[in-house]
């Protein structure tokens, strides 16, 4: 997919209409931002917008995270842990501490 981010108003309703004039383009609209598909149409919509715009328009090449593949176990667990955590005020270090859960502070330092 293609993630473009708008960064001025005019480049936001630029990106608006984009999006409603190519709706079967649009993977999904965020607000200051849209995900277009990976096509050659989908390329031309937003390298238009950098166009225009200039630093206005970023534009980044993304892919869906498979988390099964991508994400240790462990980091999973402790995400799963942590939502159904007792006290929804409890922040993860505190929740994490003293338990097998991944410390912060190191999951930080750790790319996927």
């Amino acid at each position: 997919m293609l993630l473009v981010v708008t960064y001025s108003r005019a480049a936001r309703q630029t990106l608006r209409n984009a999006c409603e004039a190519h709706e079967e383009t649009v993977v999904r609209r965020l607000g200051r931002a849209a995900l277009f598909e990976e096509t050659e149409f989908g390329a031309f919509l937003a390298l238009r917008l950098r166009a225009e715009y200039g630093v206005d328009v970023q534009v980044e090449r993304t892919e869906p995270l498979n988390e099964f593949e991508a994400v240790p176990d462990a980091v999973r667990e402790a995400a799963r842990a942590y939502a159904d955590r007792d006290h929804a005020s409890t922040p993860y270090a505190k929740f994490a501490a003293g338990d097998d859960h991944p410390d912060p502070g190191a999951m930080k330092d750790s790319e996927l």
